[in-house]
């Protein structure tokens, strides 16, 4: 299969066919296309053009459609749509994606467009999911799911699961209850195709499942079905009655969304963004990073005012500011960056202090590597030892610091229970800049005896 692209000659063509009304052209070309990639044209369109397309192609096919489109463009095509067509379209989705659309409606025609869906049970179960934060596994789980009595036969099972089946997309687990609806554990199919009709459920259902609670971070959520390879997890309530299934498409989502907010976090962007917003939105998620970084060079400004007659005297110590300030920076970002990966993946092990003295060591270990090429560089230029001992040493003790910084911040923030993506960038640089600076004219003043 050749990957989809979307070319401006296509978009052209597209764009005719609607402004001519070539609807039977454009239904067939519509079929060759994935909803996926339909969604994709349509982002592209304006709202007026992907609004007539999607009242002109099936809802079965639509409703997919406008699951994947970008959110912005998707709000303003189901303004253009009544009630009873959002409706529509929500009848053909899982209630996962019904909810979210729903979610993303004005307040004034949610309770319109649910009054709308025909199906009693579904519009219900749209309700339902509304209730729960949309970070929690409560606001990312679908109730289309196959579950089982463990006091029915296997012979009533089937028939139960056929019936069931039908409002299921994809089948990746039969779950098992009790007669209160509590998760007792999921059914094996090859057992329950080489089991006698008559054996009861209890008797061969499989105790161990996997499970998260309704109130459960996403993030949790994701660790948990990386690290047991799992395709969809049941939900359970508070009481632990099943409720509900997160399939990995969902988590694919999350995974994505935490990525994009902790690379934003890292690069000194405060709230999510995307290149399209407006010019006011990008300035208020980066300013506050910028203003730190601001007085963070006004406060490496006034500590080298302190040492004002030391640099007139030893001119050579400012030209090496930079280089100095730049590797605190780079290693406190590149520590931290390392620390972060790995509380993001549940990869760290041990106690904070193993971890401060190995990133020291290692630190140490550069330090002294990058300080020798240093120091023979700057002996044969100026031919002063002391002077390339005083930035070498001085070099291996910012390098120190700032690695133990970059390790720290993001361990401590993180217990904490705060993001430590927001330790990498601006942050972590501004901070190694000020510590960097002042250890290198402290050494620099101790060495030189002045």
């Amino acid at each position: 299969m050749t990957p989809f692209k979307l070319t401006d000659e296509l978009l052209v063509d597209i764009r005719q066919l609607i402004a001519d009304k070539k609807n039977t052209t454009l239904r067939s070309m519509m079929k060759e296309f994935h909803y996926a990639d339909i969604a994709e044209i349509a982002d592209e369109l304006s709202v007026e053009e992907a609004t007539y397309l999607i009242k002109l192609l099936d809802s079965e096919k639509t409703s997919d459609i406008l699951a994947e489109m970008h959110e912005d463009v998707r709000e303003s095509v189901l303004n253009n749509l009544s009630a009873k067509e959002i409706a529509g379209e929500l009848e053909a989705l899982d209630t996962d994606d019904a909810a979210d659309i729903v979610g993303e409606l004005p307040k004034e025609i949610i309770q319109e467009v649910i009054s709308e869906i025909e199906d009693r049970e579904h519009a219900k179960d749209i309700v339902d999911l509304l209730r729960y934060d949309e970070d929690t596994a409560g606001g990312l789980m679908a109730k289309e799911l196959v579950k089982v009595n463990e006091n029915w036969n296997v012979l009533t099972c089937v028939k139960e699961m056929r019936a069931q089946a039908e409002n299921v997309t994809r089948v990746h687990s039969i779950y098992v209850v009790d007669d209160e609806g509590k998760l007792k554990g999921r059914l094996s199919l090859k057992d329950l195709l080489t089991t006698s009709t008559t054996t009861h459920i209890k008797d061969v259902y499989i105790s161990k499942v996997d499970s998260v609670t309704v109130n459960e971070k996403g993030e949790e959520v994701a660790k948990i079905m990386s690290k047991y390879d799992l395709e969809a997890i049941p939900v359970v309530d508070e009481i632990g009655r099943l409720v509900g299934r997160i399939t990995i498409d969902d988590i694919v989502d999350v995974i994505r969304e935490e990525a994009d907010k902790d690379y934003q976090l890292a690069a000194g962007i405060s709230q999510d963004v995307e290149a399209d917003d407006s010019i006011w939105e990008l300035t208020r998620a980066r300013l506050p990073w910028l203003i730190l970084g601001l007085f963070g060079g006004l406060g490496a400004a006034a500590i080298m005012g302190g040492f004002e007659e030391m640099i007139a005297k030893h001119a050579i110590l400012f030209f090496f500011t930079p280089l100095i300030a730049a590797m605190a920076g780079n290693v406190g970002v590149q520590s931290s960056a390392i620390i972060v990966q790995g509380l993001a993946n549940d990869d760290l092990k041990g106690s904070i202090g193993n971890r401060l003295i190995k990133e020291m060591l290692l630190a140490l270990l550069n330090g002294l590597i990058l300080a020798v090429l240093l120091m023979v560089f700057t002996w044969l230029w100026k031919g002063d030892f002391n002077m390339a001992l005083a930035i070498s040493v001085s070099l291996v003790a910012v390098i120190v610091v700032a690695g133990i910084i970059g390790t720290f911040i993001p361990l401590f923030l993180n217990q904490r229970g705060i993001d430590p993506a927001i330790a990498t960038g601006p942050f972590i640089t501004t901070s190694n800049d000020i510590f960097g600076i002042l250890i290198y004219f402290m050494i620099a003043k101790v060495i030189l005896g002045i």
